[in-house]
């Protein structure tokens, strides 16, 4: 199985904890800022976490919980019960050293994601994103911008939800955002948590550089993760299955700037024609 592959550890609790230094390996040796948890906890069941040095975002993926950080109680958080009804997922931002907590008021999934957070933030619920249609044909994909660049509301974390009809691709054309470079490009480390519906079924991933160091074609169920500290790194869902992602980067630079791979690059060109 391919390192940069992550499987759950089970089906409740802390099902993934993916740190700096749990991420790093021969095929990721520099890792340095994304990290990735990921809770699936009964009604009823409270979690609690301290952010250290890490900024958070919390993601209602499905499901409802109450969240209080910083000393707030945000109230319940979360409205779509399944993922795949597509609804704009509620999200909490919370700062470096401070702490959090959440409990369950129905079964749900929350996703953690964290990068180095230098406290020019307070805890907050996150703006409700607007569903964002990209690419054309099969390329076509529905996009959750929950903390994109264009909104200020963290220190190093990008993070954003991908819908991807069966049958289409997404991150395609190939690109790839593996070096500090701005503005041609800026380096931004990358989780893929996917989900796959109906649950039972499959997706593909390659990761992949140019020069051929690099390159994992990876097969994954719902509930794995899969890192992309380098390359190119496009998504394919096979025909009867829909694909669900939620991506969180993050760099030296809280900037998405990529390039498309150059063999591919005619696509995006004559999409945008």
């Amino acid at each position: 199985m391919s390192e940069l592959l992550r499987k759950p550890s089970g089906s409740t609790g802390k099902v993934h904890d993916i740190t700096v230094d749990s991420a790093r390996g021969p095929k990721a040796p520099d890792w340095g800022f994304v990290g990735f948890g990921l809770y699936r906890l009964k009604a009823g069941e409270t979690v609690a976490e301290q952010t250290g040095d890490r900024e958070v975002i919390l993601v209602m993926v499905e499901g409802k919980a109450t969240v209080s950080a910083e000393g707030v109680d945000f109230g319940e958080q979360g409205e779509r019960m399944n993922v795949f009804e597509q609804v704009p997922p509620h999200s909490v931002y919370i700062p470096n050293d401070t702490s959090w907590t959440a409990t369950a008021t129905t079964d749900c999934t929350i996703g953690v994601c964290t990068a180095p957070g230098n406290g020019g933030h307070k805890a907050r619920v996150l703006p409700t994103p607007q569903k964002v249609t990209r690419g054309k044909g099969a390329n076509t994909r529905y996009i959750f911008p929950i903390a994109m660049e264009e909104s200020d509301v963290a220190d190093s974390l990008l993070v954003t939800e991908v819908f991807t009809p069966q049958g289409n691709w997404s991150s395609y054309p190939p690109h790839r955002h593996d070096e500090d470079n701005y503005p041609d490009m800026t380096y931004l480390e990358e989780t893929y948590y996917h989900r796959l519906n109906p649950d039972q079924g499959y997706g593909h991933q390659r990761v992949f550089t140019e020069d051929g160091a690099l390159d994992e074609t990876i097969s994954m169920n719902s509930h794995d993760v899969v890192l992309v500290p380098k390359g190119h790194h496009p998504c394919g869902a096979p025909y009867g299955y829909e694909m669900y992602y939620l991506n969180v980067m993050a760099g030296p630079m809280r900037k998405w700037r990529f390039q498309n791979h150059p063999d591919h690059d005619w696509i995006a060109q004559r999409d945008a024609g």
